[in-house]
């Protein structure tokens, strides 16, 4: 039910024939009328108590009907205009300085994804509607979104998730199984309380079907009104129904506690296995002991040949670049020709390396810096990095730390990709140089552990610019990335219900730590907190950059 909706119905007055006299009796219009009338000495008609008793019944049916309807959807508009007085809060005075290595206001909020005492427990396996097998799709994650969305659709069904099979048939080549990159027990055991999972549909369930499962596609991000009225009714007739590329299947606004089960699923349920993660850590470990503060900057997959040759944009390779992206364009006979600095101009091209670099040096970050690069091939491979290398020359990967270790992981991108995120999501500060599914997901998770210091690059405002860097000094150019990134730096205050993706907004997962839990270290006393509220650490002083316009 919509807002104006809720409004026309909260209007209607829920007993309109009563009045309070001033000597405390309760009173109808319809007895005011009658006193003016007999103070005129007019004739009394007779009543018909009947038809007043019916009347009034009637306008009972109709409050009690709509009641319930109006007070949900208002307690549903209300929690979310709360929430979003914690983020306006901060506006206004989230004008000064940025600290470019953490938020000050941080520690005002925490990731909270809590199943509530309403939400009741888990259908037994025996008591489900059937078994509901799901194929996710795409690189890790964006199988990590389609796994989250899978156990919530369970849920809205009343079904027994049979755990997801992965995608051995995309760009990404990787036969992994879910076993091989996620604790697939853990996986279970935490979700036991919201949604009841099986490895396999048991075999005897199987040989007693007449018909092979139903396989079936859903529309991209269905409401839950969608599964109940579509998919459900066939779970319930073929008692084994698989959905197939299952990725952003299930609508981005949904019902708070359904939210939470996607949190509880992403950000816990979800951990990796103990290979992937021990060597994960030892990466993060050995960036530690080098410098007590690093970046991880990503460049996977959308610099990649395939990626870039999709995206039609244009890097300044002359035409050797023009003629291999043309090349590989040509798999795809649906893509027609595009204009390259078009697309540049609008942002709709990934920054590359170079750029990267130049964007974080503007955004204050020193030349001593220490970087982890998440990468796959980059196209151009060392000659393309070399940049950003000159820029950092304390630039490392995941292949420089632990090239023995990684060797029996070369064969599978996806734990390749896992170790790149463990690292990521670890590091002071993360930046991108797209908004692919990696960034949305670790913004989110960064997001919910604690708003640690996330960029996402303002490409539209950036792509442009970077056009014209070669027209300006090094201070204006700086002066302009600072501007354009103001929102743009994983403060607080840009969390909105409702605003993009979920996965990377967990807006309903994110709740406000009382004023009082935030003591100032020093004298722990909360009222120097709020005093400081809105004042802000100096960002390290802007250091030049000699050639940094040199393309």
């Amino acid at each position: 039910m919509g807002v104006a909706k809720a409004w026309r119905l909260s209007v209607i007055p829920a007993k309109p024939a009563l009045l309070k006299h001033p000597s405390g009796s309760v009173l109808s219009h319809k007895h005011e009328c009658c006193r003016c009338r007999s103070s005129a000495a007019l004739p009394r008609k007779p009543i018909s108590w009947s038809l007043v008793c019916g009347f009034m019944l009637f306008c009972l049916g109709m409050i009690s009907l709509f009641t319930g309807h109006v007070a949900s959807d208002l307690e549903w508009y209300s929690q979310r205009l709360m929430k979003r007085r914690s983020y306006f809060r901060l506006e206004g005075i989230n004008k000064g300085p940025v600290d470019i290595w953490k938020s000050d206001y941080a520690n005002y909020f925490y990731g909270c994804s809590k199943r509530s005492r309403n939400f009741s427990h888990a259908v037994p396996e025996l008591s489900s509607n059937g078994y509901l097998l799901i194929g996710a799709s795409g690189g890790l994650n964006q199988q990590r979104t389609g796994i989250s969305d899978a156990v919530v659709v369970a849920r809205i069904l009343n079904a027994t998730l049979v755990v997801p099979e992965l995608d051995h048939n995309s760009y990404w080549k990787d036969d992994s199984d879910f076993v091989d990159i996620f604790d697939v027990n853990w996986f279970i055991s935490y979700l036991a309380k919201d949604v009841t999972i099986v490895k396999r549909v048991p075999d005897k369930f199987m040989r007693s079907m007449e018909k092979p499962p139903y396989t079936m596609r859903v529309p991209r991000k269905s409401p839950p009104e969608y599964y109940l009225d579509q998919v459900l009714p066939i779970l319930q007739r073929r008692s084994v129904l698989q959905l197939t590329k299952f990725d952003y299947r299930l609508a981005n606004n949904i019902d708070d506690e359904l939210q939470k089960l996607r949190c509880r699923t992403n950000y816990h349920a979800l951990r990796f296995t103990k290979p992937i993660q021990e060597l994960g850590q030892k990466l993060v470990t050995r960036m530690r002991a080098m410098a007590k503060h690093f970046i991880a900057v990503h460049l996977s997959y959308r610099f990649e040949p395939d990626m870039l040759a999709f995206s039609g944009c244009y890097f300044g390779g002359g035409d050797k670049e023009r003629y291999e992206l043309g090349e590989i364009r040509k798999r795809w006979e649906t893509l027609t020709d595009v204009d390259a600095d078009g697309e540049r101009r609008r942002g709709r091209c990934p920054l590359t390396p170079h750029e990267v670099g130049l964007t974080l040096r503007a955004l204050g970050f020193a030349n001593d810096t220490y970087i982890y690069v998440a990468s796959g091939e980059i196209y151009g491979g060392e000659e393309t990095l070399r940049p950003l290398r000159d820029l950092f020359p304390n630039f490392y990967t995941k292949e420089m730390l632990a090239e023995e270790e990684l060797k029996r992981f070369f064969p599978f991108s996806s734990r390749l990709a896992a170790i790149d995120y463990i690292v990521s999501d670890e590091s002071d500060v993360f930046l991108t140089n797209n908004n692919g599914n990696m960034a949305k997901i670790l913004a989110g998770r960064r997001r919910y552990m604690g708003h640690k210091r996330t960029i996402r690059p303002n490409t539209k405002r950036l792509g442009p610019l970077m056009m014209e860097r070669d027209h300006m000094d090094w201070d204006t150019f700086a002066r302009k990335v600072k501007t354009f990134h103001k929102g743009f730096m994983g403060e607080p205050d840009e969390m909105r219900p409702g605003r993009g993706e979920f996965h990377e907004y967990p807006y309903s997962c994110i709740c406000e730590r009382p004023l009082g839990d935030v003591v100032d270290k020093k004298s722990d006393d909360p009222r120097s907190e709020q005093r400081n509220l809105g004042l802000r650490g100096r960002s390290k002083e802007e250091e030049l950059i000699s050639g940094a316009k040199e393309a």
